[in-house]
């Protein structure tokens, strides 16, 4: 089972479920920690290989990676914490773990909060994983992640989220980084099937103003989903709640108390 924590609030019966990116780890939520945890029930996780989840977990350095093996794994936790429903928080890559949840658990999701989403792979995210899948075996990893980083959040005002996804991703192992990087084999009919399908769960993106890889996809993806809303944050990069981690609680929990009314 996945490495999590709790954080259980004394008198709410409402859960917040966080799902960090590709390389993080659970500890990219320390800035949301205290102002959620004065609302709501907290299940912060790692995701397999990531943080305090190691992969010699069900045998993870021979067992192929999928998104529904992966979402099946926090599936995992919540059963195992009996939570019946959640609010699920995610950065980048956890939002598409949370997209597949919400697509085959849809009675588990209260609502989606999709921070720095990825929803569609524009011409340079495809030559980027392009690249990826070129050099992932030949080239150290930390090499081509601290690439990506920088592309992903090039400017000044996005050092502290690159230093901190990188100093995460020191604690991968390159086999492990491998096995996350083949995902991005299925990544393309996931996310088309996601943008086709209006799942009609309460659905919330707070995107960077400056998250120039992933930004416009989403605005298109927001006109067409009924139950969909954007809010960006201007002078920002992709990891939001890094960057802006005030205006981000207060948006987030200003749209949590919105749909608990």
């Amino acid at each position: 089972m996945l490495s999590y924590t709790t954080y259980v609030h004394p008198s709410s019966t409402v859960w917040v479920t966080f799902v960090h990116g590709a390389g993080g780890s659970s500890s990219i939520w320390h800035k949301q920690l205290r102002e959620f945890g004065k609302r709501f029930n907290i299940l912060l996780l790692d995701l397999r290989g990531h943080g305090n989840s190691k992969p010699n977990f069900k045998d993870a350095f021979s067992e192929k990676y999928t998104f529904d093996s992966i979402t099946d794994d926090i599936i995992e936790v919540i059963d195992h914490e009996k939570i019946q429903k959640s609010h699920f928080i995610g950065i980048s890559l956890g939002t598409i773990l949370i997209r597949n949840l919400a697509e085959r658990f849809p009675d588990r999701v209260e609502s989606m909060i999709m921070g720095g989403a990825i929803m569609k792979l524009g011409f340079r995210s495809q030559l980027l994983m392009r690249l990826g899948v070129v050099f992932k075996s030949v080239v150290p990893y930390l090499w081509l992640y601290k690439f990506f980083a920088f592309v992903i959040m090039p400017h000044r005002n996005h050092r502290e989220s690159r230093s901190l996804f990188v100093r995460e991703a020191k604690k991968l192992y390159q086999k492990e980084f491998i096995r996350w990087f083949k995902l991005t084999t299925e990544v393309n009919p996931l996310l088309r099937l996601f943008r086709a399908v209006d799942i009609k769960i309460p659905t919330l993106y707070v995107m960077g103003g400056e998250d120039y890889l992933f930004l416009p996809s989403i605005k298109k993806v927001v006109q067409k989903h009924s139950m969909s809303s954007l809010v960006m944050v201007e002078y920002c990069g992709h990891v939001v709640n890094v960057e802006q981690p005030i205006l981000f609680n207060k948006i987030v929990i200003g749209y949590l108390d919105k749909e608990a009314q």
